[in-house]
């Protein structure tokens, strides 16, 4: 049994079409797609058994192949990257206890984010899925509040009870505070991770489910989850001095450029 990893990339999206084809420079000027980095940071990801990339696009699937990637073509009909991780679990068949889903967005995830999701989740028989959480610090929860205030919908927040057990996530922040902190104070909210580690009877399940009316509102796959009683893993990971920022948007573009050139990333 090993662990399988997809990268879920669809040039079809409704807010940003051919987002896995758009390009990334890094500190050393060279410029590299989404898709490409995310396949980076996939490879770089100890004790992971395959990385597949599933598209259901031509011009992903050539462009993937291009760098050397594994590619799984999938239905044009999927509403999230969860069905179409199912969908390439189902082509590639058995052998695997653990999927990842490292959305095609998220080419600055840690690889110690994924290791840590791994283990996690079989650390917790119990749980069905898993994904990673990060605890904001008031600069970073500033920069949420302040996406929100100007309309951009930015990262995902987070709440879970004991144990870890996920109760909410929203792109609204989430747990309301009331109060401000000092940019590197810890406060009470967490950066949801775009990352999942599912069991695959969980994921096979998930496609049977129609969307709720909560991940309908909140775009949310993970949503499908809760709203049909599965019990969902959170994972508190550490950053290690790293930045973290899914690309939702153009505009994120020159956001993740800054990062990577402030952390010398190639």
């Amino acid at each position: 049994m090993s662990t399988l990893l997809v990268i879920p990339a669809r040039h079809a999206s409704t807010r940003y079409p051919g987002k896995p084809l758009a390009l990334l420079r890094g500190a050393t000027g060279e410029a590299k797609s989404l898709l490409q980095r995310s396949w980076e940071a996939a490879c770089a990801v100890q004790g992971i058994g395959r990385v597949v990339v599933a598209t259901e696009d031509e011009r992903i699937r050539s462009h993937a192949m291009g760098f050397g990637a594994e590619v799984v073509m999938t239905s044009d009909r999927h509403r999230n990257g969860t069905e179409r991780c199912a969908e390439a679990l189902e082509t590639l068949g058995g052998g695997h206890d653990i999927v990842v889903n490292l959305q095609g967005d998220a080419p600055l995830t840690p690889p110690w984010f994924v290791e840590d999701l791994v283990a996690g989740l079989r650390a917790a028989p119990d749980m069905e899925v898993a994904t990673p959480v990060l605890r904001m610090d008031g600069a970073a929860l500033d920069g949420f509040l302040q996406d929100r205030r100007e309309g951009r919908v930015g990262g995902t927040t987070a709440v879970f009870g004991v144990g870890g057990r996920a109760l909410y996530f929203s792109k609204e922040v989430v747990p309301f505070t009331g109060r401000s902190y000092g940019s590197l104070e810890p406060t009470p909210v967490f950066h949801h991770v775009g990352v999942y580690a599912y069991r695959p009877e969980a994921l096979r399940a998930y496609g049977g489910w129609e969307p709720g009316p909560l991940e309908t509102l909140e775009g949310l796959e993970q949503l499908r989850f809760l709203e049909n009683g599965r019990p969902v893993l959170c994972v508190e990971v550490e950053a290690r001095g790293r930045e973290f920022w899914e690309l939702n948007n153009p505009s994120d573009i020159a956001r993740i450029e800054g990062m990577m050139a402030g952390m010398g990333m190639a």
